[in-house]
């Protein structure tokens, strides 16, 4: 992302799959800035934003859907701080499940160019997601490795020529879902949002998380059906979040597991 904030980087693909070292460099040759599809907390949300007409419910919170609901928006709440000793041993243990055959160097280094990141700092790219977003990531690692490793090393389908970031596109993920179920108000103010509480309980704390897991494969296989390149990314997002929301609200969907999309999952 540019100091406005108004763009990401898309990646050339160079060959199937990851190809160590090449790939994510900031040569000119290989990196270019693309559109306004990188969120950040604060700004506008392009490829998310609510369309007009949507239902504003109201609904009462049962006791436990408040307690769950509070601890999820304590957990957004959360910004990345690369001074907490929490974070940084965070930011290295997914650097190890994503290239467990490789040291890095440092919590600063050229090496997160790799896993799709904008720069040599990750912190200066959670800022649309927060310290969730990387629980996310880790999350989706250790519960699909390998659908984590397709994703990361663009492994499944006809690939562009210019790929999104993995690391990018998973904190893009994060704030979508945020907007989409509308997890910053008191509570949710939408009938998408009031119906994911139900998958959000205390033998379920990690509905979001499992949530994020679906949406990112949903959101790489929208790419690959609409041969998506990285100009499209924020057409792909909208995509992505209008599957989304016609999954949540089927009515006889009583878990997340029960979504269509979760079969794309593979561990």
């Amino acid at each position: 992302m540019d100091d406005r904030g108004g763009s990401f980087v898309a990646v050339r693909r160079i060959s199937q799959g990851l190809e160590r070292g090449s790939v994510y460099h900031s040569s000119s040759a290989e990196v270019v800035a693309g559109s306004a599809a990188w969120l950040g907390r604060g700004l506008s949300c392009v490829c998310v934003q609510g369309r007009d007409g949507d239902p504003r419910p109201s609904f009462d919170l049962t006791p436990a859907q408040e307690e769950c609901l509070q601890r999820l928006q304590s957990r957004i709440d959360v910004a990345y701080d690369s001074s907490i000793s929490q974070h940084q041993e965070a930011l290295k243990d997914l650097w190890k499940l994503a290239f467990p055959e490789e040291e890095l160097h440092g919590v600063v280094s050229e090496q997160w160019k790799e896993m799709g990141w904008q720069g040599k700092d990750p912190s200066t790219d959670f800022r649309g997601g927060g310290f969730i977003s990387l629980e996310n990531l880790l999350y989706f690692a250790r519960k699909f490795p390998k659908s984590f490793q397709d994703l990361l090393r663009k492994q499944v389908g006809d690939r562009s020529v210019w790929e999104y970031p993995f690391a990018v596109a998973g904190i893009n993920i994060t704030f979508m879902l945020i907007q989409m179920l509308d997890l910053e108000a008191v509570k949710p103010r939408s009938i998408v949002g009031e119906t994911f509480l139900r998958f959000l309980s205390a033998v379920n704390e990690s509905a979001f998380d499992l949530l994020y897991c679906i949406a990112f494969k949903l959101m790489d296989q929208q790419w690959l059906s609409m041969r998506a390149s990285y100009m499209e990314f924020n057409t792909v997002m909208k995509s992505t979040r209008r599957q989304l929301e016609r999954e949540i609200m089927v009515e006889d969907i009583t878990s997340l597991e029960d979504l269509p999309s979760y079969s794309l999952l593979s561990q």
